[in-house]
């Protein structure tokens, strides 16, 4: 089975650790010496606390985004986030780019284009629908890889109770809920799935460098988009620094946290772990943005968390060998 864990960060691109970094036996905590002042501190932090900053980091990202649609759009937030990222990551990764990204040229290509693809469908849902509830629905495409690709009964259970939580948002579309932003959630997820089935070979036949190429290819896919879109007219300091705002916060910070987190913590406790992100960006949405949610929506919600934890925690290989892809 595949379960929810060493996932390439979501809709926003960011990146935890390959599959194959998720062990059985961590590593204990480094001394620090001869790392800098910012690793130091990391390292003394404990994985489970680097995990839920990277998460809230995350989704502060996507708030800080949501402030960027009504000069820059959706798609042209979109393009500058992804942009910014494609940078600092090849940057961080520029000593291992080889000679192998020229033989999975056309992995990279359908790799970029998913990551281009799934992070407009995500921020044209969080543009018409609240963060929380974007982010549960789009929670459902990884989920669902992870418990159909089980045979056992118990995982179906699981999926149905995340099916369950979709159909109590079911009477709000259309009324309270935007179905246009509702079906772009249900696509972002669709791209999610996809990237976690890709991602695995990503990592495999391209190494650390693989996701800074895609978020590369990603950038030149979206900006036809974002230049018939419009917005990126009206650019000027303030909105470029703000993009890099959300591309820090929506990458750079958390693929930092996530890869020493990981470093020192079980593939079960990093999946249990990261399955909170839909309550945490419902909390974004409403203390950041000021979204309401209805009791409705809070139990949705409640019920994608349950069936993420419980696929997680019912995976036999989830606390030895990683997730297969």
């Amino acid at each position: 089975m595949m379960s929810i864990v060493g996932k390439f960060g979501p809709h926003d691109g960011a990146m935890a650790a390959p599959p194959h970094v998720l062990t059985s036996k961590p590593e204990a905590p480094g001394s620090g010496r001869g790392a800098g002042p910012f690793a130091r501190a990391v390292a003394a932090v404990p994985p489970p606390a680097l995990l839920l900053v990277s998460i809230v980091s995350i989704q502060l990202g996507a708030a800080v985004a949501v402030h960027l649609f009504d000069t820059l759009g959706p798609i042209g937030t979109v393009f500058l986030r992804i942009a910014f990222a494609a940078v600092l990551l090849l940057v961080a990764a520029r000593r291992e780019i080889g000679s192998s990204a020229r033989h999975h040229v056309g992995l990279l290509l359908l790799f970029g284009c998913v990551i281009g693809a799934m992070n407009m469908c995500f921020y044209g849902a969080i543009a018409r629908i609240p963060l929380g509830i974007a982010v549960a629905i789009e929670f459902v495409g990884p989920l669902g890889v992870a418990a159909l690709t089980s045979r056992r009964p118990k995982e179906f259970f699981w999926i149905g109770l995340a099916v369950a939580g979709l159909v109590l948002l079911t009477p709000s579309i259309g009324t309270d809920l935007d179905p246009v932003g509702v079906g772009l959630a249900l696509a972002a997820g669709a791209g999610w799935a996809s990237f976690v089935l890709i991602s695995p070979r990503v990592a495999r036949d391209v190494g650390g460098a693989g996701l800074a190429l895609a978020m590369l290819v990603g950038g030149v896919f979206t900006l036809p988009f974002a230049l018939g879109a419009g917005g990126l007219e009206r650019l000027d300091l303030g909105l470029l620094a703000g993009a890099l705002a959300v591309a820090v916060l929506s990458t750079a910070l958390p693929l930092s946290l996530e890869f020493e987190a990981l470093r020192r913590m079980t593939a079960r406790a990093y999946g249990v772990t990261v399955t909170l992100e839909p309550v945490v960006a419902a909390l974004v949405g409403v203390l950041v943005l000021g979204q309401t949610l209805p009791p409705t929506a809070l139990l949705a919600i409640a019920c994608v968390t349950g069936a993420a934890i419980g696929v997680t925690l019912s995976d036999r290989r989830g606390d030895g060998s990683g997730r297969s892809g």
